[in-house]
């Protein structure tokens, strides 16, 4: 897994991406909490939530295909320093008047998400190749996530109360500063000069997806887990703070899912390279809808703590499992634009799933819609079993 870490321009492509994983995830509490806060409605929240996904939806094709014209290195600098600027917005959102400073800074930073995401997945199988490095830089990047989310998230949830909201701010948007700075020292590469239209190269991508079932299964599955997914996480911060007893067990119960992540991460790199993507897909859902239930299902944090783990376990090898297949199924060339569209249908999924879930939780109950979206990720569990899958390359 450590390999790709003797490839330079990985060393600093993985760590840019690590320090400012760093800095986003001591807000992915407070900001909720914050707005559940000021205004005490479930709704309210979710929408934090839907709004960091809309640019996605809108902008995600578009992205993908200026992610394959231009200079990825550039895309990944200018992508960070517009998320700094947005989060600094966080710092005039002070009471409830001002509470729709929160909604535009989401949109702005999730702006540059849109451009990051899609570059950094593109570069890096060009960086490290397609052979067992690229699966052992994919299971690294998970198994950081998993440490930010172990670290970050508890670590956001005690800060708050100690310095501040403000102060949690600052350090985020320096992590993506100094994210900026390690991407603009990585190796200049040629730009690809292509002068297609824009159009032309937009159906260049989405019939690359038309001709490859495999590919197409992976989105199709991915947006179905994915609003299921987004449901649950915005259900999770008012779940937490209102049945396991404010916002420092959620911080809590978000460490558990990072040790989930260590803990998938290393355990999937060795089976992305054996078997094939759909059955191994299949059951890191099924296992993550029954870790999901357990955990809206426990009244007490110990409960919610063990069910968190497994879900990160399992969420780690999903995400390893899909994103590894995606890149060796797809040209380089195209590469952007089809991990565009994957997200692009992610960010629908979330934003659909992040209104729905409170509203329907509103009119039932969290455990009720949690349960229903439990169902959801085991019926793309199903299908992910059934459709076409990724053969790895280096299968016995």
């Amino acid at each position: 897994m450590t390999s790709a870490l003797g490839i330079p321009d990985f060393r600093l492509l993985w760590a840019a991406r690590t320090i400012s994983a760093f800095g986003t995830w001591l807000l992915v509490v407070a900001v909720p909490a914050h707005v559940f806060t000021l205004t005490g409605s479930v709704l309210a929240s979710g929408a934090a939530l839907a709004a960091e996904f809309l640019p996605p939806l809108l902008l995600g094709p578009l992205a993908g295909v200026l992610v394959d014209r231009w200079d990825r290195r550039r895309v990944l600098v200018a992508a960070d320093v517009l998320r700094a600027a947005a989060v600094a917005l966080l710092l005039f959102a002070r009471d409830p008047g001002t509470l729709w400073l929160v909604y535009v800074a989401l949109v702005v930073e999730s702006t540059g998400t849109v451009l990051f995401r899609p570059a950094a997945q593109a570069h890096t199988p060009v960086v490290v190749g397609s052979g067992p490095a690229l699966s052992g830089a994919n299971a690294l990047n998970s198994l950081t996530d998993g440490v930010a989310r172990l670290v970050g998230a508890p670590l956001g949830g005690a800060l708050a109360g100690l310095v501040g909201f403000p102060a949690l701010v600052v350090v985020d948007a320096a992590s993506y500063l100094v994210s900026a700075a390690l991407l603009a020292a990585m190796t200049r590469r040629p730009r690809d000069d292509r002068r297609a239209a824009v159009r032309d190269d937009l159906r260049e991508g989405l019939a690359f997806l038309r001709s490859r079932r495999s590919a197409r299964a992976l989105l199709v599955v991915s947006t179905v887990f994915l609003t299921a997914n987004a449901s649950l996480s915005a259900l999770l911060v008012p779940f937490g703070m209102t049945a396991l007893g404010g916002a420092g067990p959620v911080g809590l119960v978000m460490s558990g899912l990072g040790v989930g992540f260590l803990l998938g991460a290393p355990a999937t790199r060795p089976l992305v390279d054996r078997l094939r993507s759909g059955p191994l897909l299949a059951g890191a859902l099924g296992v993550t809808a029954v870790g999901f239930a357990l955990l809206f299902g426990s009244t007490s944090l110990p409960t919610a703590l063990a069910a968190a783990v497994l879900v990160g376990l399992a969420g780690s090898a999903a995400l390893v499992v899909t994103q590894t297949a995606v890149q060796r199924v797809t040209p380089a060339a195209v590469l952007g634009r089809v991990g565009a569209v994957l997200f692009t249908g992610e960010a629908a999924a979330t934003v659909v799933g992040a209104l729905a879930g409170p509203a329907l939780a509103e009119l039932t109950s969290a455990r009720t819609t949690a349960y229903a979206a439990c169902a959801l990720t085991v019926a793309a569990a199903l299908y992910a079993a059934s459709a076409p899958s990724v053969h790895p390359p280096f299968a016995r």
